[in-house]
């Protein structure tokens, strides 16, 4: 009877160690995912970033870098683990596990509290970092995320080509007569910006507010959701590996 238990136990134990090593290969995989939609936030669409004044956005993209690393390292980890059958090592990697969980349900909470905030914010910062900062001294950063924005969302201001009236660049000498930045034009030219008819500008297809609140609102939604999804699954692995750790501390060594 109890070389039957005992065979019954290491069967068990086996079974947990190659469903612990299959979950450690896709979370190993999802890790990488994680840290390239964090890349992908900062560098593909870094520009925009700095048309925001909040930081939450930014933050909530850096934590998922950083668990994504941490994720990809501990998936190596718990591979180690599992087959050396080491408990020291088993207990290091729950408590990653568990800093990983923490780490992505942060991000997942701040994209969902600056999804409350969004509206709001573009409201109140975006026609003013417009009008305040386009073309100015060392604002070139500024400059580019406007000339970006208008061109890619095939729009002119915050509410509409009106706003660049307050422009301090456009009351300038320096903008040579033109009524909005040429980048409002649907075929940028320089002073294509002189003439402000529908039929040269993004007139009648509005401001720009809307359409970059739907752009960051979808791409939040993409970060919370990789954060709560991934950090969903962790719970499976942290029991799978409490589970080997119970079983392997039953065994003599």
């Amino acid at each position: 009877m109890g070389v039957y238990e005992e065979k019954k136990e290491t069967c068990g134990t086996v079974c947990l160690k190659y469903l612990l090593f299959t979950f450690n290969f896709l979370f190993w995989l999802a890790g990488g995912a994680v840290m390239a939609v964090g890349i992908w936030t900062l560098t593909e669409k870094s520009d925009y970033i700095s048309l925001l004044s909040s930081r939450i956005y930014a933050v909530s993209a850096y934590i998922l870098v950083l668990a994504g690393v941490i994720v990809m390292v501990t998936g190596v980890l718990g591979c180690c683990a599992t087959f050396k059958e080491q408990r020291r090592l088993l207990r290091v990697y729950f408590v990653l596990l568990l800093c990983i969980f923490l780490l992505e349900i942060l991000a997942g909470v701040l994209a969902y509290i600056y999804y409350q905030q969004l509206n709001e914010e573009l409201k109140n910062n975006l026609k003013n970092t417009m009008v305040q900062h386009y073309r100015q001294p060392d604002q070139d950063h500024v400059t580019k995320a406007v000339d970006k924005l208008q061109q890619e969302f095939k729009c002119c201001g915050s509410k509409n080509y009106t706003d660049w009236t307050e422009s301090l660049w456009i009351r300038s000498s320096e903008a040579t007569g033109r009524k909005v930045p040429d980048s409002c034009c649907k075929t940028p030219t320089n002073l294509c910006g002189k003439r402000d008819h529908p039929s040269n500008i993004y007139k009648v297809e509005g401001g720009c507010i809307a359409k970059l609140e739907n752009f960051i609102l979808d791409h939040l939604k993409i970060i919370g959701a990789v954060g709560v999804g991934i950090a969903s699954v962790q719970i499976v692995g942290m029991v799978f590996t409490c589970c080997l750790y119970r079983s392997l501390k039953a065994e003599p060594y």
